[in-house]
């Protein structure tokens, strides 16, 4: 069996990513894989009849169970497919399972995914990585438009706009707990955002990267942060390790749902790193633990993540021996790009390139 790493592509309408599946079947297929992409079930089902905005509560669920249905059947149809070949292969799927929730309540979710068979957390699992790419009408309204999708409902007018705004982080929330969900922001620059969608997708395959820098912050917040944020624990211990290799355990709790990620980042020049990420069961993870490095601590913080006028942020506050240290980052910004960072932080100094504020030197504090 080959090489076969699924991937879904997301985001509130009128994202980019029509534009991304392109940019991406060109790419890797000139790279020697054999790329295959999943339709959008949902607007196949909408041009076939399925009224989404129905009242009839009945019809919406039975359509919104076949949704989910027919997404995992053809998945796990091309994914036999993709079994077959000798050549690596990438499964993008235009959308995945998990966005379907977005639409519909928590109740009626759980009935759907417990009729079908499944869990949230299993349809997750499913996948290697999520990209998501953030709507144009947060931040980039300027290029919204509907007229690339005739099935789209959310107008560009004032009430369309904020129905998108809505969706896109409605969507972001069903997601959430995945190990590897990257929020790709916009950008003055489209192609800066394609790019970013390529690099994401080649750094899961396992392709070495130029070595990227966070933007960072040591902030203060005034004001409180978005109602819509999403809020975490992060507990991240770092293991014993070659001296060209970072080895880091991770446990990342959203409520009552822990996720735990083994990371290793290999520096291969001064210029590329090659970064493996993994999902780990419990019972592996706190075996590991005993492989903690002594001369490291481990470092605790709250990380509230939410999107401001099209960029994506974290606010990450330390406790423990980094009490009292609040850090902004965001990926994929530039330095000659304007940060639209909300009013409720304050900026006391950037940090960005700064080695004593990386998190692994911070675990020797």
């Amino acid at each position: 069996m080959s090489n076969i790493v699924r991937i879904v592509l997301t985001g509130g309408p009128c994202a980019g990513k029509t534009t991304a599946l392109v940019r991406v079947i060109e790419h890797f297929s000139n790279r020697g894989y054999k790329v295959f992409t999943i339709p959008e079930v949902p607007t196949l089902f909408t041009q076939a009849g399925m009224d989404y905005l129905t009242r009839n509560k009945a019809f919406f669920y039975e359509g919104e169970k076949a949704t989910l249905e027919v997404q995992i059947a053809l998945e796990d149809k091309f994914l036999r497919m993709a079994e077959q070949l000798d050549q690596p292969s990438l499964i993008v799927c235009d959308r995945g399972t998990m966005d379907i929730s977005a639409y519909m309540s928590a109740e009626v979710w759980e009935q759907i995914t417990r009729a079908v068979g499944t869990s949230t957390p299993q349809l997750r699992s499913r996948y290697d990585a999520v990209l998501h790419l953030v709507s144009a009408a947060d931040g980039a309204e300027e290029f919204y438009t509907t007229a690339n999708n005739a099935q789209r409902l959310e107008k560009k007018d004032e009430e369309g706009l904020r129905t998108a705004r809505m969706l896109d982080k409605r969507v972001i929330r069903a997601w959430t707990g995945h190990p590897h969900l990257r929020v790709i922001n916009n950008h003055d620059d489209f192609e800066t955002k394609m790019s970013r969608v390529i690099k994401e997708i080649s750094a899961v395959i396992g392709l070495p990267q130029a070595i990227e820098q966070e933007r960072k912050f040591i902030v203060r917040l005034t004001a409180p942060l978005p109602d819509d944020a999403t809020e975490s624990d992060i507990t991240q211990t770092y293991l014993t390790a070659d001296a060209d290799s970072e080895v880091r355990l991770r446990r990342r709790s959203w409520g009552q749902n822990d996720v735990y990620v083994h990371t290793t980042k290999k520096r291969i020049s001064d210029t590329e790193e090659l970064v493996t990420e993994r999902q780990i069961s419990l019972s592996l993870y706190e075996m590991m633990l005993s492989l903690a490095d002594p001369n490291r601590h481990t470092i605790t913080k709250h990380r509230v993540s939410f999107i401001s006028q099209g960029q994506y942020f974290e606010v990450d506050t330390y406790s423990g021996r980094l009490e009292g240290l609040v850090m902004l980052e965001t990926k994929g910004i530039t330095k000659g790009e304007p940060l639209k960072i909300p009013s409720s932080i304050e900026v006391l100094e950037e940090v960005t390139g700064d080695e004593r504020y990386y998190n692994y030197n911070l675990s020797t504090r």
